[in-house]
Parts: structure tokens; sequence; C-alpha cells
């Protein structure tokens, strides 16, 4: 498509971009946001180990980033990324928090970066490095790699060491997944926007009648305190780990696709040629700001949520004001101290069995991706570089090597994006990128 493109809208909007709703139907509107996100946003978190108000903040300062950013002009929420989940688990184990926050910093410069670049040669460049056969299997990668994570959170009483089989936790995550199912397939309207939450409430509610409920932090919590953050120089000291970095770098090339694509589906929804007005590279920039700020204070790194393009769809409310209240409000519940105290009483088989369908669904999107973009594995090109993609990720392969002072240990999915990113420069290719 070329940057003349003008998308035609298919339905009149309720509310469009720069409409503000009435007072007394804009805390409802907002709420839908909020809820739509909720779920994901809060379990990124919760498997990494950081701060659940932190993710809170950082989400909801975030999307107002983003929104001054890109002038008000593109209705998309931030939430917690799932792609960085694999990397942070694994680094907290081996490396400082300092290091960790550092590494997803510098991630988000990276984001910035390419915005830059983007504003200045085009994107032909980035659909170049990453066409979808190498973006699809590495997407792949990300949702199998962690399905070993939900399974264990589902069936055992210390899912870290693979201890204590539950036939009750295996309950508990039978019924929470069963419940986002029935709601993501069955049930119609806004209910099949937030079945994740549903599913967490259910699974919560059942978890409290077995008796798997722990309320005691609840109880020592305050309503109103300040939200636990990391604050740099008090409770961390920044440090550069390039190993950690180098890491982080592959990852942002595929969150940065999938970035473009949920821009290609707003524009289509909205009705507007967001790429050219106010621009990719604004949209880039913006989730890189959001990215840089939420690893200052402890956050997991932001993206564009699939679950708000979905709201947008259903709701034909476009403005960013709704979008922006939706922030105020993450904002607000980070500092409420019962309600973090509550998501983090949630038990270890309630975010298993959400997990289960979420990670899968994130290996599914990437097969998704294959099948839409119609790549063909009769070409043996495509059949190799998938097949090394997914073997190298799934089967966690790493790679060794110093440099100098320097010791860099490439893994799993970083490594595999890597490898497929090389290939398909190396290999020769057949198929024209057209330009945004």
């Amino acid at each position: 498509m070329t940057n003349e493109e003008i998308y035609e809208r298919t339905v009149e909007p309720i509310l469009d971009v720069h409409e503000k709703p009435k007072a007394n139907e804009w805390l409802l509107l907002s709420s839908q946001h909020l809820f739509a996100m909720f779920g994901a946003t809060v379990l990124v978190p919760f498997l990494t180990g950081l701060p659940v108000s932190a993710a809170l903040i950082a989400s909801g300062f975030g999307t107002l980033l983003y929104i001054l950013i890109t002038k008000g002009k593109i209705p998309a929420y931030l939430g917690s990324s799932f792609a960085f989940i694999t990397p942070i688990i694994v680094g907290l184990k081996t490396h400082s928090l300092g290091e960790m926050l550092m590494a997803l910093f510098m991630s988000g410069l990276m984001y910035v970066v390419i915005g830059i670049l983007i504003k200045f040669v085009g994107v032909n460049w980035l659909l170049k490095l990453l066409p979808p056969v190498v973006v699809g299997p590495v997407i792949m990668v990300i949702g199998l790699g962690l399905a070993p994570v939900a399974v264990n959170m589902a069936m055992y009483t210390n899912s870290g060491t693979m201890e204590g089989y539950s036939g009750k936790y295996l309950f508990i995550a039978f019924v929470t997944l069963l419940t986002v199912i029935i709601f993501s397939v069955m049930v119609k309207g806004f209910l099949s926007i937030i079945p994740v939450l549903i599913g967490i409430i259910t699974g919560y509610i059942t978890a409290l009648a077995l008796g798997v409920v722990d309320f005691s932090g609840i109880q020592k919590a305050r309503w109103f305190q300040l939200p636990d953050v990391h604050i740099p120089f008090v409770s961390y000291t920044p440090s550069f780990d390039w190993m950690l970095i180098f890491i982080m770098i592959p990852i942002v090339f595929v969150t940065v696709s999938e970035h473009i694509g949920h821009q290609v589906v707003i524009n289509k929804i909205v009705g507007r040629n967001f790429f050219k007005n106010p621009g990719l590279h604004r949209s880039l920039i913006g989730d890189g700001v959001s990215t840089m700020v939420a690893s200052i204070i402890g956050g997991p790194p932001s993206t564009t949520y699939g679950e708000n393009i979905g709201v947008l769809a259903i709701t034909r409310i476009y403005s960013v004001w709704v979008i922006g209240g939706a922030a105020v409000l993450a904002l607000i519940l980070g500092f409420v101290g019962k309600f973090t105290a509550l998501v983090s009483s949630i038990p270890t088989p309630v975010m298993g069995g959400v997990s289960i369908l979420l990670f899968g669904i994130i290996a599914s999107s990437g097969l998704r991706m294959l099948v839409e973009s119609k790549v063909d594995f009769g070409d043996k090109r495509n059949l190799v570089i998938a097949s090394v993609i997914l073997v190298l990720g799934i089967g966690k392969a790493h790679l060794d090597f110093s440099f100098g002072q320097i010791n860099l240990n490439i893994e799993g999915m970083a490594l595999a994006a890597l490898a497929g990113i090389l290939l398909n420069a190396i290999l020769p290719e057949s198929k024209v990128y057209e330009e945004y």
C-alpha cells in the first residue's frame, strides 16, 4: 500500500477519534477498555515477579504518553507485552534487577531508533528484514516456549520445581480454562471481549471454595498507599549488561512487526491511514518511550493490545478521550493497596488455566500470520527458515561466546529470531515487498 492510500470507513462511528463522550457515559466507556486489558496486563507481572502496581502504573502512564506522542490521533491502549516474559524470568534468575530493567530500557530505546529510521527511510527495509516467514515462527516460539510455565502452574503447588502435584490445582485450572473458552467462543457482545477477566474471577471463586486463597496480604494492605514501584538508585542500581541487551534486540524486531500489524487493523477499523498521519514512526516511538518509562519503575515492556482493538471494533467508539480515561483508571488502581493485594492473592492454578489458552493463542497467531500471508512451504527456502526457528526456539538452544571482557549467552527465542533474520538475509528471496 502507498502513503497516499485512504482507508474507507465501512461503518460510521458512534464517537470519532477526537470526540469527547458525555460525562455520564465516560466512566463506563473507559471501564470497558480497562477490563479488556486487565487480565493479560496483570498476568505478565504475576508470571515474572515484577510488581503488579508497577505494571498498572506503566500501562496507564505509558498509554497517556503514547496519546501525547501520536498527537491524540490514534486510539490505542498499551499493556504488558507477553514477548518479554521468558527473557525477564530467565534474566532475573541470572542477573540483578538493575541489569534486567536497563536491558528492557534499551529495548524501548531500540523502538525509538527504529521509529526514527522509518521516519527518514520508510518501512520497506523492516519488512524485508522481518517477513512473515520469520515473524510467524518466532511468535509461535514465544507461545510454545511458555507452555511449560502454564502447565506447571496448573498442576503443581510449587510450579518452579515441579513438585507437589495437586488434583485440586488441576481442577481449579480446568474450571478457569473452560470459563475463558466458553466466553471466548459461545458468548457474543462485550462479554466476549473480556473472557480472561471473567475466567480469572470464576477461577478465583472456585479456589476460594476449595480453600486455596490466602487473604493475609489483603488484610495487611491499606486502601490507599504508594504503589510498589522500583525507584532507580533506591530499590535498584541501574547497570548495563550487554548479554541481556543483545538478547532483547531480536525480540524487539518481532514486537515491532506485531505493532505494525495492530496498526493495520486499527487503520481498517477507524477508517484512517495512521501510517501517514500522524505517522508509523510516531506510533513506534510512543510505544518505545512507554517501554522506557515502564522499565525505569520496574514494569514490563508495553505493546498495543489486540483486546482493546476488539473493543473499538465492537463498540464503534474510537475516542482517544475514552482510551485516556482507561489509562487514568489504571493509574488510580496502582495506588489502591487492597486492589493490588487482591490481584497478588490470585492462586497460581487460576493463572495457569488462563495461561494455557493465552500462550496457545500466541502460538496460533504466529501460525495464522503464516496462513494469512500465504507463505508457501512448498518453497524450500521458507521451509528451511521456519524449521530452524522452531527447533532452535522450542528446543531452547543457546550460544555462549566471549568477546574481550564481554561474555554473551544467546538462547532460546533470541537465538531463533537471529537465526531466522540471518537465513532470510542470506538465502535467495523471490518475494516483492510493498511499501506502506
